[in-house]
């Protein structure tokens, strides 16, 4: 992912609310999110090259996702970093006792932050900073760098998700953010390493060039009585509309819908 937007026991109705877009080449191979034939828990999309995730929940309610965090001066060909949401997702750890078990592995991955939640908590994680720690209530959100760092499009984000979750079941405002594909001035732009016409591509919320940009939109949010939302529209590149999933799931009762 490139953004993820959450809200984390912000609302008395729904306590873990997401709106997240993957950025990414369309030309390396993605699954649509479904649940996995050798892990059928695990509802995510599957990086097809690698094999890993960036997003994705269990029918027990554990959700991981994941951004890379932005230094190409460091980028080394290492083990993907989705094989670290993949791997929560399938296991049975809490978030402290996988973080805490990863912790002295990072130096095996690329730059990442890594969110983690099992209904109960929600953690979050770098191996750029070595940080780990529970999240307390409240509205977060994390691009390229690490948590809550001041992005344009992460501050803009999080405030439009503050007043997105009050619409809710109603999920196109959360959609409608996620689509926003305003370019933010080149005085508030950060300086990652890439070249400037990069970092202004790279500051809108919803990314459009002819070979790399957003990929999926996902909206997720759990009620407090167990139900999960899961949707994803998937984007084609010209920023086309591509397939769009949804499911709902508790426990072990699922239900899905899938549009064309």
């Amino acid at each position: 992912m490139c953004l993820i937007l959450l809200a984390w026991q912000a609302h008395p109705n729904y306590p873990l609310v997401v709106a997240a877009n993957r950025d990414e080449f369309f030309a390396r191979p993605t699954a649509t999110a479904a649940f996995w034939p050798q892990a059928q828990q695990v509802l995510a999309g599957r990086d097809l090259q690698a094999g890993g995730t960036w997003l994705g929940v269990t029918r027990t309610g554990r959700f991981a996702a994941l951004t890379n965090y932005r230094d190409p001066a460091q980028n080394r060909q290492l083990p993907s970093r989705g094989a670290l949401v993949a791997d929560f997702l399938t296991g049975s750890e809490t978030p402290e006792a996988y973080l805490a078990r990863i912790a002295a592995s990072g130096v095996a991955y690329n730059g990442y932050n890594l969110l983690l939640g099992d209904g109960k908590r929600l953690w979050w994680a770098s191996n750029v900073s070595g940080e780990r720690r529970p999240l307390a209530p409240g509205i977060y959100g994390v691009s390229n760098d690490l948590l809550d760092t001041p992005r344009p499009k992460v501050g803009a984000g999080k405030t439009a998700l503050t007043q997105a979750i009050d619409h809710l079941p109603d999920d196109r405002p959360l959609f409608n953010l996620l689509q926003n594909d305003a370019i933010h001035p080149d005085e508030h732009l950060p300086a990652t390493g890439v070249p400037q016409d990069w970092e202004r591509l790279l500051s809108a919320a919803f990314v459009k060039s002819p070979s790399y940009g957003t990929r999926s939109s996902t909206v997720l949010y759990q009620r407090c009585d167990g139900w999960i939302t899961f949707d994803e529209q998937i984007w084609l590149a010209g920023a086309q509309r591509g397939a769009r999933v949804r499911y709902r799931l508790v426990v072990a009762e699922v239900a899905s819908e899938t549009e064309k």
